[in-house]
């Protein structure tokens, strides 16, 4: 698959001759598809159509491709600079999202809760205004999504979600570029989701069925996702022609699935119901025994950190196991969100199937 991605890459590139792919990295215009993303913010994938979040990932390949596989020096945010607001702390989400930005020419700066406090010291509108004269984006990863919806509202830059307490769209697009390079394609893959009815069950029912894939949830009783995001999640299965389903049974969640997923029983700022939640999911650690009512190509993912009580050992360091593919393409998808949101840009790439 590689080598026939490079004769793509290079047939393209002769066709518009040796200094084109330079023209095309700032200020070029789409040259193979109408999407256009700049200026947007990235607040939760139920704002962007199937097409969108294709392009997205189409662009993440794209990257991925020219500067690790070809080894190309692409500065598109060369002269762009990037806020970064952390009021919960991550490994993945800064690494790949600074290391990123920094890569594509751009300057990432990072803000903790020593530095700034949204709605504390200063109001949320102040701070998106200040924000929008310095910068030329803001990645905010925080408690409450109605605070980004602030921050939206009174920014005139692109506002993206690193993380809220609904939604965690950024590790969705790792997910499903990770999917893409396994199976080649998503449409038709059945999703087991095994764990809490939390921002990254959330994501996924959000995003699913637009490419073609079913749904299959198992939570605890009284930790099911959100009512509202439910009905808009069957809504958009309705509209697709997929299935939805939800259970308290890992099992019967587990049944069938292409893909495994877990996450975290206890996020940020959940510590103190740790026991009590310990308790309540007893019997969703994803084991072999899970993976045997799965499919024959199932594989497994989690957004780490993991826990062992989440997933055992086997299932988690198995071939079956994609989390360190997913974990690095959080890199290359917040890159191409970064540059969609900010450029021009256009992948040379042909569209992969999705």
């Amino acid at each position: 698959m590689l080598s026939n991605l490079r004769i793509l890459f290079n047939n393209a590139a002769l066709r518009k001759g040796p200094n084109s792919v330079v023209r095309n990295f700032r200020c070029g215009k789409p040259l193979q598809s109408q999407v256009q993303l700049k200026g947007r913010d990235l607040l939760t994938l139920k704002d962007f159509t199937g097409e969108e979040i294709q392009y997205m990932l189409w662009l993440s390949a794209d990257l991925k491709f020219r500067i690790k596989h070809k080894g190309e020096y692409l500065p598109l945010l060369q002269g762009k600079s990037l806020g970064m607001i952390f009021e919960k702390r991550s490994t993945r989400t800064r690494l790949s999202t600074e290391t990123g930005f920094a890569l594509l020419g751009g300057h990432p700066c990072f803000l903790t809760t020593q530095d700034i406090h949204l709605g504390v010291n200063e109001s949320l509108m102040d701070t998106a205004r200040v924000l929008s004269s310095m910068t030329d984006a803001v990645l905010a990863r925080v408690y409450k999504q109605s605070d980004l919806d602030i921050l939206a509202k009174e920014a005139s830059i692109p506002i993206v979600n690193g993380l809220s307490d609904l939604y965690h769209p950024i590790q969705i697009l790792a997910d499903y570029l990770t999917l893409q390079e396994h199976y080649g394609s998503l449409k038709g893959l059945t999703l087991s989701w095994i764990g809490d009815g939390n921002n990254i069950l959330h994501s996924i029912m959000m995003s699913a069925a637009k490419f073609g894939m079913h749904l299959q949830a198992a939570t605890p009783k009284g930790y099911e996702p959100d009512p509202n995001i439910v009905k808009v999640a069957e809504q958009y299965a309705k509209e697709n022609g997929t299935k939805f389903s939800m259970t308290n049974d890992p099992l019967e969640a587990a049944r069938g699935g292409n893909v495994l997923i877990t996450d975290t029983w206890i996020s940020m700022g959940q510590e103190e119901e740790k026991k009590k939640r310990l308790q309540a999911f007893q019997g969703y650690q994803v084991t072999m025994k899970t993976a045997k009512v799965a499919a024959s190509d199932w594989t497994f993912l989690h957004c780490l950190p993991r826990k062992p009580e989440e997933v055992d050992d086997e299932v988690f360091y198995s071939p079956r196991s994609l989390v360190f593919p997913e974990a690095e393409n959080r890199k290359w998808t917040i890159m191409a969100v970064m540059v969609s949101l900010l450029t021009d840009y256009s992948p040379m790439l042909q569209k992969p199937k999705f």
